[in-house]
């Protein structure tokens, strides 16, 4: 197990109402795990407490227990829970070093820092390079990418300090659809060919669609349902909370509620996810 919290509960600095409360869920090694829900449903938070911000660097009160690798969070100094777990935010821009003169040194930065050979640090840049694909921009300045383009450059940062859990807050929010594809082509790649495990927030369920293993839904800082990804995305329980189904389990209920539902192939599932995208 990588990444396993039990009966979490945690509160900000200086407030009396905790954001999360009794949150329970396990991301194993080669797992992908969406997590879900309304606005203000304490994803965010729950994101730094995972990754051991919260309270390691933010502060705060933490209940029940964070495992890390199989080390609590409460132990681990925070460079120690950083080569753990990695984490992604919304805006790569908060991520990038802004000194670096090409995308190349951008993501040596970290293992650089760790004091590693070069030897070291060229097969880590190599293999995050290669696990993502982004070969073309290495070369390139770090300023003059597509935000896709920034937020793989950020994610290989991540991928080269090694760490056994990922942990990404909405990584694609502030991408156009081409770079929404650009990064969910990325997480499939990386899912599919490491061991890493993943646990990624997001609201575009059709990326979660096809990606994610299971799926949990977050709603008022409490665990409300988790489970296998294909039965969650397609079932009733996203729509209670504010949560939209991904579009091609929309259309096909839309087609089964007028009567055409028995007229799909198996085919159809792709022409619909082709139509969803």
């Amino acid at each position: 197990m990588s990444l396993r919290l039990t009966d979490v509960g945690y509160r900000y600095a200086g407030t009396t109402v905790p954001v999360l409360t009794g949150v329970s869920l396990e991301v194993r090694r080669g797992q992908v795990v969406g997590l879900v829900g309304p606005n203000d449903a304490g994803k965010s938070t729950l994101c730094l407490v995972a990754a051991g911000l919260a309270p390691g660097s933010i502060g705060g009160s933490l209940e029940g227990s964070v495992l890390l690798d199989g080390r609590e969070t409460r132990e681990l100094r925070p460079h120690e829970a950083a080569q753990r777990c990695g984490i992604l935010f919304q805006n790569p821009a908060t991520q990038l070093s802004g000194t670096a003169p090409t995308v190349y040194e951008e993501i040596a930065f970290g293992p650089r820092n760790l004091g590693l050979s070069v030897a070291e640090i060229v097969g880590r840049v190599d293999g995050a390079v290669a696990t993502l694909g982004i070969r073309g921009l290495v070369e390139r300045d770090p300023h003059r990418l597509s935000g896709g383009e920034s937020q793989l450059v950020a994610l290989a940062s991540v991928m080269a300090m090694r760490p056994a859990v990922l942990v990404l807050d909405e990584p694609t929010s502030q991408l156009d659809p081409a770079g929404t594809a650009l990064v969910g082509r990325a997480l499939a790649r990386l899912a599919t060919e490491t061991s890493v495990a993943i646990l990624i927030v997001e609201h575009k369920t059709d990326l979660l669609n096809g990606l994610a293993d299971d799926i949990v839904v977050l709603d008022g800082g409490r665990v409300v349902a988790a489970g296998g990804a294909s039965s969650l995305l397609a079932g009733d329980v996203l729509p209670a909370h504010g949560v939209r189904r991904p579009a091609a389990v929309s259309i096909r209920r839309a087609l089964e509620a007028a009567g055409l539902g028995g007229r799909l192939t198996g085919g159809d599932g792709d022409i619909l996810a082709g139509l969803a995208e």
